[in-house]
């Protein structure tokens, strides 16, 4: 049974940086593409940062490129592995609940309806 497992969230002051984590198991990682999304109140969920199975390249979306990274730390045989997502300078628009998600398709996607499989969301709340 595969699931993911985020936590990591909390409130914070604007600058201050936050590392977000993400346990998953019940599927080997490094054939998926794995994905941070989040969504604030009253938006739709978007993509922040992705890290691609085939080729291990990373994309950010343009609002938090410079200031967080994506990284994965793959398990052998399906055991658990973690995707982390380090967020340093924080601003209040990063405000908003955080998914990680695994996508199994060849090419990866922006889309959230791409993703195959969802953790549960945690908190950032960022002060000014």
């Amino acid at each position: 049974q595969v699931q993911l497992v985020a936590s990591g969230g909390g409130l914070v002051q604007a600058g201050d940086s936050l590392r977000l984590s993400c346990w998953a198991s019940g599927l080997s990682i490094s054939s998926y593409h794995l994905g941070w999304f989040r969504q604030a109140p009253g938006r739709d969920r978007e993509l922040v940062a992705v890290s691609k199975g085939n080729c291990g390249a990373e994309w950010y979306a343009d609002s938090v490129k410079g200031r967080f990274t994506i990284s994965r730390d793959n398990a052998r045989d399906n055991a658990k592995s973690t995707v982390y997502l380090q967020m340093d300078n924080l601003e209040f628009g990063d405000t908003a609940v955080y998914y990680c998600a695994a996508d199994r398709g060849r090419s990866w996607s922006v889309q959230a309806v791409r993703y195959d499989y969802w953790g549960q969301g945690t908190q950032v709340t960022v002060s000014s």
